[in-house]
């Protein structure tokens, strides 16, 4: 197809023609990628309730209503210990472990990152 100076050309990629073009370049000759692996910081106690994606952390449902969890609470599996908000959508959080709160690591309103800790149990 031709439009004044610009000019395409389309064809058929699974062809006889596709099978007998050169491959592209070798993958041993690409450079090596570095592993990236999760930022340092402290690790993540025995028992630790970590965030599931990045955003912000409420302890509370509204900020006049009282919080989910505080030190000293008895949870279990499943329970809500707080909300996250990410692109305008608040998302609970669950605690995957039963336990007594020991800590409570980040404040209300307060930037969280994937897999942080939020809560430590005893």
């Amino acid at each position: 197809m031709r439009r004044g100076e610009l000019r395409v050309r389309v064809s058929r990629a699974n062809g006889p023609a596709a099978e007998a073009r050169p491959s592209s370049t070798p993958a041993a000759s690409a450079p090596p990628v570095p592993v990236v692996g999760p930022p340092a910081g402290p690790p993540p106690a025995e028992k630790s309730v970590t965030a599931p994606l990045t955003g912000l952390f409420y302890r509370a449902p509204s900020p006049q209503a009282p919080p989910f969890v505080q030190v000293g609470s008895v949870i279990s599996a499943g329970d809500v210990v707080g909300l996250i908000e990410a692109m305008k959508l608040f998302n609970e959080i669950r605690s995957p472990l039963a336990g007594r709160v020991k800590r409570i690591l980040i404040e209300s309103g307060q930037l969280v990152r994937a897999h942080q800790p939020i809560l430590e149990l005893e």
